[in-house]
């Protein structure tokens, strides 16, 4: 990624899945500082006590749906509301083929939704598209 000081918010309950991509973002270089929540309150914790202590936030947030407690839409709905998180770029990566996730987290402004890959070279694939696309945006401040 061409700005290494953006910080990434990884939501996934799933340690198998956590580490796989730390290690496809490992193996493309990506040295951006990764968090890991393993549901959506903790996340919502994470980023409410950043912001409490004026620390940067996240930019992008790679996120699950299906998780304990607060699931990702919930997840969603909630920083969506919030002026100061609202801003964050969200890439749901999820299991889940229903229509209905995919709308539903259209219309809370995801900037991408991903078929979870199964393989650890699908993750390295997604990983290395992510990438491309992270070097060519534009993220805020």
């Amino acid at each position: 990624m061409k700005n290494k000081q953006t910080q990434i918010l990884l939501v996934e309950d799933d340690q198998v899945d956590v580490a796989n991509v730390l290690r496809a973002f490992k193996a493309q270089g990506i040295e951006n500082l990764v968090q890991v929540a393993a549901d959506g309150r903790e996340a919502l914790e994470l980023l409410q006590q950043q912001q409490a202590m004026a620390k940067p936030l996240p930019k992008i947030i790679l996120l699950d749906l299906n998780l304990p407690h607060m699931n990702g839409l919930e997840f969603l709905q909630e920083i969506r509301k919030d002026d100061h998180l609202k801003a964050c770029s969200v890439f749901v990566m999820s299991s889940s083929t229903t229509e209905q996730d995919l709308l539903a987290a259209y219309e809370l402004n995801v900037a991408g939704y991903i078929q979870k890959p199964v393989l650890y070279e699908s993750f390295l694939e997604m990983v290395t598209t992510l990438n491309s696309y992270w070097n060519l945006i534009e993220l805020p401040n």
